[in-house]
C-alpha cells in the first residue's frame, strides 16, 4: 500500500536540516512518496522509523512462495475482496493429499497420478499444484519426503501435527522448500522451530482468530516470514466466515497478523461433498486447498471453476482470428465461422472434432465476445464475416460454396448470399453440442 506524503514525514526528524538535498522534510517526504527519494536517503531518519515505514508501505497480504527451482508456487499479494474491482491476482492452487498408511510403492504411484492430473481447457493448461504428503503415523518420515521430492514434478506440502516427523521431513528436503502444514496450539512451538530453523512457510491454524492472530506474530517474531492461515473442518459456512473475515482484516482494516493467504482443507466421507466444497473455498479466497481424491473426476471440476474466477474480467479470453483446421480438411470439407470468444472457439472445436468430419472453422474478430454477444454489441456484421472469409482465403481451400453459420444468427443468411460467393449458407445448430449429429446428417456419407 502506498503511504501518502504526510505519513511519511510524521516519522522523519522534522528538523529542516537540508541533508537530503531538499529544503524541507515535507518536500522530502513528497518525493519519497513519489517514489523519487528512497527513506534511506534522510540521514538522520531513526531505526525504528524506517522498520515503521517499510511495514506500512509493503503489501497488506504477504506474496508467499512453496518450493524451489522451476516448482514454485506463489499465493498471496492480493488486492481486492471482490474480483469486479480488478481481479484476482494469484490462482488457488489444488492440493492432493496422500495418506500416511500408503506404501512406499503405492505412494510413489500416487505421485505418478498427481503429476499426470493436467488438462488442456480453452486453450490453457490447468493442473493440480501441489502434492501433500501425510506424515503422522508412518514409520520412515525422512524416506516418505525424499520420495516425494525426488518423483514429484511439483512443489511439495508436508503435512501432519506431530513435531517428531515433521522435523525430520523438513530437514530431509528443505532444499525443495516444502510447506508445512500445520502448527496447531498443541505443537504451535515446535512448528515455528521447525519452520524457523529450515526457513520454510508454515501453516498456522488455532481454535479463535484471537489466538490466530497471537500465533502469527508469535512465529514472525521467531523469524518465520512466509506463512499461511489454516482452516480444517466441514462446515462450508464456517469456511466462508473465516476466510472473509481474515481477508478483510488484511485489505480494509490492514491487520498485518491476517495478511497472509489461506489454505483450506475439509473433512467429509463423501468425495461429492468434498469437491463441491473445495469448489466453495476455491472462490471465496483459499490460496491453496487439500483434497484427498486424485481421481480425474474429483479433480477436474475444481481445476475448472479455479480457472474460471482467477481469469482476469476486464479482459477478454480470446483466440487468434484466423482459419483453423481441425482434423485434416479438404477441398469438400465443410466450412464454418464463429466468434473469438476462447470458450464459444473451443466449444466448436471440440465438437467438431468429436463428429469426426474434418472442417475448417473461420474465426472473425469479434474482441472477445459470444456469438449473441457480439451481435448485441455490434461486433459481428455480415461485413466483418465477409471480409475474414476473404482474409484468411477461405475460398481458395474449398471447391464449394457452402457456409454453415451459427443457428444463432440465421438472419445473416440471405445477406450473406446476396452479397458474396458463398450462395449455399447452412443455418447450423444453436449449441455445440448438436454439432456432431448435425455434420454427420448433412455432411456425413
Amino acid at each position: 500500500m502506498a503511504l501518502t506524503g504526510m505519513q511519511i514525514y510524521k516519522q522523519l526528524p522534522r528538523t529542516n536540516c537540508k541533508k537530503c538535498g531538499f529544503p524541507t522534510c515535507m518536500a522530502f517526504a513528497m518525493q519519497v512518496a513519489a517514489k523519487q527519494k528512497a527513506i534511506s536517503d534522510c540521514p538522520d531518519i531513526s531505526e525504528e522509523a524506517t522498520v515503521a515505514l517499510s511495514e506500512q508501505s509493503s503489501p497488506p497480504m504477504k506474496l508467499v512462495k512453496i518450493g524451489s527451482g522451476d516448482t514454485v508456487f506463489e499465493t498471496g499479494q492480493e488486492t481486492v475482496m471482490y474480483r469486479h474491482e480488478e481481479k484476482f491476482h494469484r490462482k488457488c492452487g489444488l492440493a492432493v493429499k496422500l495418506a500416511a498408511n500408503l506404501s512406499i510403492a503405492e505412494l510413489e504411484s500416487g505421485i505418478d497420478e498427481i503429476n499426470s492430473r493436467n488438462f488442456t481447457r480453452v486453450g490453457k493448461e490447468i493442473k493440480v499444484e501441489f502434492c501433500a504428503i501425510d506424515l503422522d503415523g508412518c514409520s520412515n518420515p525422512a524416506e516418505r519426503a525424499q520420495t516425494a521430492a525426488d518423483k514429484s514434478r511439483l512443489p511439495i506440502i508436508l503435512s501432519g501435527e506431530d513435531p517428531l516427523p515433521m522435523s525430520t521431513a523438513a530437514a530431509a528436503i528443505k532444499d525443495k522448500r516444502p510447506l508445512i502444514y500445520r502448527a496447531t496450539a498443541a505443537n504451535i512451538d515446535d512448528f515455528i522451530k521447525i519452520a524457523a530453523d529450515n526457513k520454510l512457510p508454515l501453516a498456522v491454524s488455532a481454535g479463535t482468530l484471537e489466538e490466530l492472530a497471537d500465533f502469527t506474530l508469535k512465529a514472525k517474531d521467531a523469524g518465520v516470514e512466509d506463512m499461511l492461515l489454516s482452516f480444517k473442518g466441514g462446515n462450508i459456512g464456517e469456511a466462508v466466515r473465516f476466510s472473509t473475515h481474515v481477508r478483510r482484516s488484511a485489505l480494509i482494516n490492514k491487520f498485518r497478523p491476517f495478511g497472509y493467504p489461506i489454505i483450506s482443507e475439509f473433512e467429509s466421507d463423501s468425495e461429492e461433498i468434498e469437491t463441491v466444497l473445495i469448489a466453495a473455498a476455491a472462490a471465496k479466497y483459499s490460496g491453496i486447498v487439500l483434497i484427498k481424491g486424485r481421481e480425474a473426476w474429483q479433480v477436474t471440476p475444481n481445476l475448472t471453476i479455479i480457472q474460471d474466477i482467477y481469469t482476469d474480467p476486464q479482459v477478454p479470453n480470446t483466440v487468434e482470428a484466423k482459419l483453423y483446421e481441425i482434423g485434416s480438411p479438404n477441398e469438400n470439407s465443410p466450412v464454418m465461422y464463429t466468434t473469438n470468444f476462447s470458450l464459444t472457439y473451443f466449444s466448436v472445436a471440440g465438437e467438431v472434432e468429436r463428429s469426426k468430419i474434418p472442417s475448417y472453422i473461420c474465426v472473425v474478430e469479434t474482441e472477445g465476445l459470444g456469438v449473441l454477444n457480439s451481435w448485441a454489441g455490434d461486433k459481428i456484421s455480415v461485413e466483418k464475416i465477409l471480409k475474414a472469409l476473404k482474409d484468411q482465403k477461405v475460398a481458395e481451400k474449398v471447391k464449394h460454396r457452402k457456409l454453415i453459420i451459427p443457428g444463432l444468427l440465421p438472419v445473416f443468411k440471405a445477406e450473406i448470399e446476396d452479397l458474396s460467393e458463398w450462395k449455399e449458407v447452412i443455418i447450423g445448430p444453436e449449441t455445440a453440442k448438436e454439432i456432431p449429429g448435425f455434420l454427420n446428417r448433412i455432411w456425413g456419407k
